[in-house]
């Protein structure tokens, strides 16, 4: 029996450029290629997102768009200085005095510490003069270019953020998006799914680190402030999962946060795929959310060497100061990656219920493949488990479409981070592979340049170029390059330095590259709608393509006019706290099923032995 269809019903989140759903981050990175009607409502959309009233057909307000997207300097100001503690040596014999409120008067006192009046508030206490100090400065940052999302949204705005994390604010908006592009109300699905075949696969790759989350738990002990009750748990790296289950959907079914470095979204969407193929699952919402726009984040990465610093930025032009637009540039001459925030999520459902609900066909997810590096000289140096993911994904492609349509009708969305190994070891590997599978001329594109680099949702920034691609036939240039390094393979390749033009049957399938920290590889391979359907027919009758598609003209509707109302302003997102819980007492529980309040259909307690016929 062939496996189950996982088809792509609804794409949406957010990123540096702008809202994902109904290709309008894609079409700002394309804007230039637009029609006349597509540049005003992808105009129209941002200024909603960004709060800006002003009519977006005025070219003073559209270059103010332009300016408040895709990567630039980071905003605001304070957000270019970290704060630093610097330690002080006394300077001779003697006593200092300090005030501080009578709350923070340690107890018991430290050594060297004197009480001057106990009876005042705040409390004056004498220092001893050996005793050393930290003085407190604001140090600039070396590295000022990022992915930020669109200058004026704030995505606690939406919902009642509750002082949550930003990484989790933007899962919010991100899941909410996704889920209502689908056009399919969630309380109708829930009448055709059981609570247990809801999935929810999602994830942070370094989890929350702003001053809600980690950062708070670690430092605040440190700057005069109190650690909270909500520091430490809404840190983990699978919160956005459980944000998703708790407060957007309300399922009851199999869910994971799983990690893997750059290549997070691969590793979420192949046990979304996973769970459709095998039947555990008929409905998945699958994404990431990455929130690392933070000083000491970024400032360990510049350690590290791998984020791109003005001053090299600056000397790769031979100019006095850096171009921060042109900050990621990959697979040219290049000096680190650019660091990004997103929130990208797709809900993936298996073919049979899309075609019953007459669900929006995006696409599908052909497969995902996972390899690790074997041994390695260090944790983040390359390896060879990149060849086996991209391989492996050429060959289920050629399967998919035949061995023309993996020559001919294919293009790649590269990791294409910035960095000069990348760009070496990456080029390597999609050029040999290409050249061993007869491919000559095989469009690559590299969406980091516009976006910067997310972290766990990378690899979704990557689709949505793709899901765009299959819509309006334009492959995304790299506009940040001029040329390729000399260093970079390019046997069998094609950098789209242009915006390039992919006729129909150009455009059958795509592979998404990821590479990750830890020799965490995956590669996806996503085919077009057109042959999403071309393989829907081989295992449906043409008396149920038919209904699906006359079913699919409501929900397309329904779909368009929640995107029409994010062109006026942009809704609240979709959040449900302390809505709908069910009290352990409302359950219907026999031997044979488990009944959940609010859903048509029980949990079958039915588990047939895996191990024999």
């Amino acid at each position: 029996m062939p496996a189950r269809i996982p088809m792509i019903v609804g794409f949406g989140g957010v990123n540096a450029t702008g809202r994902l759903s109904f290709d309008h981050g894609y079409r700002r990175m394309v804007i230039d290629e637009l029609s006349p009607t597509l540049q005003a409502r992808t105009y129209r959309a941002l200024a909603a997102l960004m709060g800006i009233s002003d009519d977006p057909g005025a070219a003073d307000v559209q270059a103010r768009i332009r300016a408040g997207t895709l990567i630039r300097r980071l905003e605001p100001d304070t957000a270019r200085r970290m704060r630093w503690h610097l330690p002080l040596a006394p300077s001779g014999a003697g006593e200092r005095r300090y005030r501080l409120p009578r709350r923070q008067l340690p107890s018991p006192l430290p050594q060297g510490w004197t009480v001057v009046d106990s009876s005042a508030d705040p409390v004056e206490v004498e220092i001893e003069a050996d005793r050393g100090l930290f003085g407190v400065i604001d140090r600039p940052l070396r590295v000022t270019s990022a992915g930020q999302v669109p200058a004026g949204f704030n995505p606690a705005d939406h919902y009642a953020s509750r002082n949550h994390p930003r990484g989790l604010q933007l899962t919010v908006f991100g899941a909410s998006d996704a889920l209502r592009s689908c056009g399919i109300p969630l309380e109708t699905l829930k009448e055709r799914v059981p609570p247990d075949q809801f999935a929810v696969f999602s994830s942070s790759a370094m989890g929350q680190l702003d001053n809600e989350a980690y950062a708070g738990m670690y430092q605040n002990s440190l700057i005069g402030r109190r650690p909270t009750a909500k520091n430490v748990p809404l840190g983990l790296a699978d919160m956005p999962a459980d944000f998703i289950n708790a407060y957007v959907l309300g399922t009851a079914g199999d869910t994971a946060g799983i990690v893997g470095a750059c290549a997070s979204f691969l590793y979420n969407l192949k046990r979304g795929v996973d769970a459709i193929q095998s039947g555990t699952a008929r409905v998945a919402l699958v994404g990431n959310a990455e929130s690392p726009i933070v000083a000491e984040v970024m400032e360990g990465y510049r350690t590290m060497g791998a984020l791109a610093e003005d001053e090299a930025l600056a000397l790769l032009d031979q100019a006095d100061a850096p171009d921060h637009r042109r900050a990621c540039r990959p697979f040219s001459d290049n000096c680190g990656f650019t660091i990004a925030e997103s929130a990208t999520y797709t809900l993936l459902m298996d073919a049979e219920l899309a075609l019953e609900l007459g669900a929006r066909n995006l696409g599908m997810v052909g497969g995902v493949f996972v390899n690790a590096d074997g041994y390695k000289k260090s944790i983040p140096g390359p390896g060879i488990g990149n060849y086996l993911t991209v391989g492996k994904a050429m060959g289920l492609t050629r399967s998919l479409i035949g061995e023309a349509g993996l020559r001919q009708a294919t293009h790649v969305q590269a990791h294409g981070t910035g960095t000069p190994q990348n760009r070496t070891t990456e080029s390597a590997i999609l050029s040999e592979l290409a050249q061993a599978f007869g491919i000559s001329n095989w469009p690559v594109g590299a969406v980091k340049a516009f976006v910067g680099h997310s972290f766990a949702p990378a690899g979704g920034d990557q689709l949505a170029a793709v899901l765009g691609c299959w819509s309006h036939g334009i492959l995304p240039g790299i506009p940040t390059i001029e040329h390729l390094a000399e260093d970079v393979h390019s046997a069998g390749l094609q950098f789209a330095l242009e915006p390039q033009r992919l006729e129909p049957d150009q455009c059958r399938a795509a592979l998404i590259n990821s590479k990750g920290f830890g020799g965490n590889n995956a590669t996806g391979v996503i085919l077009s709608p057109r042959d999403t359907e071309t393989l829907l027919e081989t295992q449906f009758d043409d008396r149920q393509l038919s209904a699906w598609k006359e079913r699919s003209e409501a929900v397309a509707e329904q779909a368009t006019a929640y995107d029409d109302r994010m062109l006026d302003a942009t809704e609240d997102a979709i959040y449900r706290f302390g809505e709908g819980v069910i009290d352990p007492a409302n359950l219907g529980i026999s031997d044979e099923e488990i009944r959940l309040p609010g859903y048509e259909h029980a949990v079958s307690l039915r588990i047939p032995d895996p191990f024999r016929n």
